[in-house]
Parts: C-alpha cells; structure tokens; sequence
C-alpha cells in the first residue's frame, strides 16, 4: 500500500513527512519537488512515475499532499484516503495552509498515525477520530470512557456514538441529480445517464432504525439475468421501479436486507451525510429540450437561433440556467438578441453564454445570434461543438 506520505508547500519545502515503509527512501522528497513542483511546464496527470516510484498528489490552494508507493496500488483508493485527510484537517483546524499546518504539525502528526497502520488505510471519519485525539493532543479517558472508544472503533456502528439526544426528532432527504445528455444535430439522442445522490441530515435521537426504497423497490441490471428479455420487461413494468444500472452505499446500510428486499435500512449517522450515490441510463426524462439552428450566410456572416423548450410541469420552475452555445474560432463580432433573460459573448471561451434566473413548466425562450467571422484562407467547415447546459430544477423527476 502507500509506502509514505509528505505534504509540501508552494515552494516545494517539506512541511510533513512520515514513512510507512523501508521501501521508500528520504531522497523521494527531492525527486518529487524537482519532477513536479518545480516542473517548468504544466503538470497535468495527478500521478508521476518517477524511477519505479509511483507519486499521487493533490494541490489545494498552495499545499501539495503526496502519498508515494512503489506498489501496484489502486489508484481510486489512495486519491479517497488524501481527500479524506484533507477533510479531517479541515475539520480539525479549518482553512488547510501553510501557517496552519505549521502550527498544527503535532496533531497532522498523531491523525497520521490513526489514519494509516503500515500503510494501510484504517480510521478516517472524523467523529471517530475526535472522541480521543484533540487539538491538544491524545485525551486522557476514564476506563468507561475507554470502552465506548474501542465499541465505535471495532464495533459494527462506528458512525454513530450512543446518548444522542434531541428535543425534536428531524430527519431530511434530498435527491440530486445531474442529467448528462448527448445528442446529435437531427435530434437523436446518442447517450444520456442519469448521476443521482440521496443526502440525508439526520436529527434523531437514539440509535434508530430508518427504511428508505425508490418506488418500493429499486430493481437492478444484474438482476434476474438468466431471464428473458421479455419476462424482465414484463417484471419491471408489473414493480414499476426504477431501473438502476450501479449504485453505492455509505457504510450504514444493511446490504443484506437490499439484496433480499431491494429496500434500504440503515442506522443513519448523526448530521449531514451521503446515504448513496446511483447511475440509471432507462426511462430518462429531460427537462429541457434545445433546439439549434444554423445557417451560413456566405463566408463572413453567420446566424445561430436557439430555441429552448421547458417540458416539466408547469407548477415547477427551472433556476440558474445557463447554455454555452459555441461560435467559431474566427469570430470577429456578435449582436445577440433573446425574448428571455441575457446573453453575451464570451470571446475567451469562444462561445455565447445564454443566462435565464427563472422559467416555468412548458414555456419556450429563444435566442438569435448573428456573427460576423474573419476572413480565412482555410476551407475546412466549422465543426459545429455541441451545445452545454447547466440548471436547476427542484421537484423534478428524471423517471
């Protein structure tokens, strides 16, 4: 696993710096702050192989974190466990700098240790962490106190800690979605998926047991595939579920009551966290619907109407919606004109930006453009980007 890990600042100069393993020696220091930090063109990739020692970094604001390993480690796992020690030194001390780690060297010191054994991920959440290691350093516990320590370090709810008590029992849900949609000029819809998170704040007293499900049952791909494809249609339509293609749980919930009863039961943890993440590409229904139309005038005019059309109902309203409509490379002027909300152009980015505060359920907007290009000696023929969009649209269901 990680053979050490070592924390720089903008300058390159070791802040932190613990070994794991034998196999990692001192000089690994230099050889990252020479090849990466102090790298004259840009480093991309956020691995570095340099002489059979694998390298993976995260830069936030003008600290660099890097854990080092000569292993074939999983990439995915190592990038968690550095966000999830960022995270706990936010949590500990706030804004992750240079003073701040400076001043706080002996605590990074002792959550390293917690963190990782051997190089081994062990403990990150930091509700955990903070019932014995403070700002101070390791507090000094009574044996009672010891005991509730080691249950919610090896016990099997580590995320939640007894006596928690509230005058009134609360507990919110919110489902976001991010609906990611490819289609081409005749309308044809090339690939679309759905990105979803159930995040939960939690205000409930006790060690209670809560049940959440999507439609009474979630019903998977890899579900029931030795059947037919029309005995699968024919069960799917009879559940009117949600067809899910993957998704992932936080560690509270009983994975053997979802496999069994497709419903999800959990021991929720106290405050805000992330009950699940979930991938679906069936039965997607979009928001909005763009219409795009261009037409050449000649080699230096050109005009671009977009029209955009609302297709929820109309008592929800869509919010901070954006469209980057891209122009060509040698666009030399633009006169925009839209019946709703505001647009300009942004040379830079070599597109329009097209910004609506609000609009309701089935109305239309539309925006003209009409651009005048440079003259270029080039004939190949503009590709035509596809067009982007950002919204919000609370209430509204993807299925």
């Amino acid at each position: 696993m990680i053979g050490g890990l070592f924390i720089y600042n903008h300058k390159g100069e070791i802040l932190i710096s613990r070994i794991y393993r034998d196999d990692i020696a001192r000089n690994a220091v230099d050889a990252f702050r020479v090849n990466v930090i102090h790298a004259r063109s840009q480093i991309r990739s956020p691995v570095t192989n340099i002489a059979r020692t694998s390298f993976f970094h995260l830069k936030k604001a003008n600290i660099w974190i890097t854990a080092v390993t000569r292993q074939n480690v999983n990439a995915a796992m190592v990038f968690e466990m550095l966000h999830k020690t960022l995270a706990l030194m936010t949590s500990y001390f706030g804004k992750v700098s240079e003073e701040a780690i400076k001043s706080n060297f002996v605590l990074i010191y002792e959550l390293l240790d917690e963190i990782l054994d051997f190089g081994y991920p062990q403990k990150t959440d930091s509700g955990i962490l903070k019932t014995f290691i403070t700002q101070q350093g390791i507090k000094t516990t009574s044996a009672e106190e010891q005991t509730k320590i080691t249950n919610q370090v090896t016990g099997q709810i580590g995320w939640r800690r007894e006596g928690i008590k509230y005058r009134r029992n609360e507990l919110f849900l919110d489902v976001l979605e991010n609906v990611n949609l490819l289609m081409n000029a005749q309308g044809k819809v090339l690939s679309a998926h759905v990105s979803g998170r159930v995040v939960m704040r939690s205000y409930l007293s006790g060690m209670p047991e809560c049940k959440f499900g999507m439609n009474d049952k979630i019903i998977t791909d890899n579900k029931d595939k030795d059947t037919s494809a029309t005995a699968d249609v024919a069960t799917k339509k009879k559940n009117a579920g949600i067809a899910i293609d993957d998704c992932t749980f936080h560690q509270c919930v009983k994975l053997s009551k979802f496999e069994t009863e497709r419903s999800i039961s959990f021991i929720p943890p106290d405050g805000e966290f992330e009950l699940m993440r979930y991938r679906t590409t069936k039965d997607i229904s979009f928001p909005f619907r763009i219409i795009p139309l261009v037409r050449e005038i000649g080699k230096t005019k050109m005009e671009i109407k977009v029209v955009l059309k609302s297709n929820y109902r109309p008592a929800l309203l869509g919010q901070k919606i954006e469209v980057k409509i891209p122009t060509p490379v040698t666009t030399a002027g633009v006169n925009l004109m839209c019946n709703k909300g505001r647009s300009k152009y942004k040379s830079s980015e070599n597109a329009v930006v097209w910004r609506i505060k609000r609009m309701a359920g089935l109305k239309e907007a539309q925006l003209t453009a009409e651009i005048e290009l440079l003259p270029s000696t080039e004939n190949r023929k503009w590709q035509r980007p596809p067009i982007s969009m950002n919204f919000e649209v609370s209430s509204c269901p993807s299925h």
